[in-house]
């Protein structure tokens, strides 16, 4: 890592690849904090964009002596973040997302007060996915994506508590020292290597402190083919993390195993009436459950995409999540250890 240059106090690190809508607003909402910007250092870090990231990027850079365009070869989101890591100097690293609305001017300056007053070791962020410029399609993924029906219950991304938490599915925000006791990002994951980081954060003993004074708000996806890429990504990265730390979770292991037996079904049922029947009523009984709940949902938000869009956007998350969980796992049975090939 370079060496650190006390001039600033908070490096924010912002991996991209090809996000150049997002990009310009995140960096005009950094620049505009209520913070000196002399004291505040970014770093974007470009994983082969073939859109105008690169372009937003330097033009920031050409307004604000501190930023800093770095290559990622790589292009994997872990990479991106530990080449911004390594090259940055800031005694308080920020990672974000460049899919971020940031709705307060001063969260630099409470990031800073609350590392200060709590002594945390990470801060943790709300970041709720219903920023205020989306279309009803996007409104739909957030509440569904939010709901116990679409989202992991043990996650704080939606929290309004303040206070010391588990910073497994929310850290974001690391005291320099971090880095030196748990290492960097593990390059194996494609997504979810924050979930591995922070579960290390956690098992280090480190303290972690979460504030709604901390939240900004993700971009949901905007198409439903955007919507299952990102969960099939979403269910490997949960497989290769629940294999590393040898955790059993229930919830991921749910959603791979019923797309499973959901497949086999299908296969019997083609040969045989009555597994055809089971099929069918399970079916049924899935249809009428994510319909239910999309019309309960509708009810509660006051939201008529919820009841338009719920009943695709739900087997996107849940069949996205269990493909990808399965591709994870069929890929490691078929990698043989490299002591097999000496």
């Amino acid at each position: 890592m370079e060496k650190r240059d006390h001039r600033y106090h908070l490096t924010i690190i912002i991996p991209v690849r090809n996000e150049e809508k997002f990009l310009g607003q995140t960096l005009d909402q950094i620049y505009l904090q209520d913070y000196p910007m002399d004291r505040l250092e970014v770093v974007v870090v470009d994983g082969g964009s073939t859109d105008r990231s690169r372009h937003v990027a330097e033009a920031f850079k050409s307004r604000f002596g501190a930023l800093k365009l770095l290559d990622n070869p790589r292009q994997l989101t872990s990479a991106g973040i530990n080449i911004g890591i390594k090259n940055s100097t800031a005694p308080f690293v920020f990672i974000l997302h460049a899919r971020t609305f940031i709705p307060s001017k001063n969260l630099v300056k409470d990031i800073i007060e609350i590392f200060e007053g709590s002594g945390a070791d990470c801060l943790c962020r709300p970041r709720p996915l219903t920023p205020p410029d989306i279309n009803e399609f996007e409104m739909a993924v957030a509440l569904c994506r939010g709901s116990a029906l679409g989202h992991n219950p043990g996650s704080e991304a939606y929290s309004d508590y303040e206070g010391f938490i588990d910073p497994t599915s929310a850290g974001s925000i690391y005291r320099r020292e971090v880095f030196d006791r748990v290492g960097l990002f593990d390059e194996e994951f494609d997504t979810c290597s924050d979930v591995d980081f922070n579960y290390r954060v956690k098992a280090a003993g480190l303290k972690s402190y979460i504030s709604p004074k901390l939240r900004v708000f993700l971009y949901p996806r905007s198409t439903i083919q955007a919507l299952w890429r990102h969960m099939r990504r979403l269910g490997a990265g949960r497989f290769k993390f629940t294999q590393k730390h040898q955790i059993f979770s229930p919830i991921q292991w749910l959603a791979g195993g019923g797309v499973l037996a959901f497949g086999f079904l299908i296969l019997l049922a083609l040969v045989s009436q009555p597994f055809y029947v089971v099929l069918k009523n399970l079916v049924a009984l899935y249809v009428l459950a994510i319909v239910g709940f999309s019309l309960w949902l509708y009810m509660k938000e006051r939201r008529l995409a919820c009841l338009l869009y719920g009943p695709v956007i739900f087997p996107a998350i849940h069949f996205g999540l269990g493909l990808g969980f399965l591709r994870a796992m069929l890929e490691k049975f078929r990698t043989k250890p490299q002591s097999d090939q000496d």
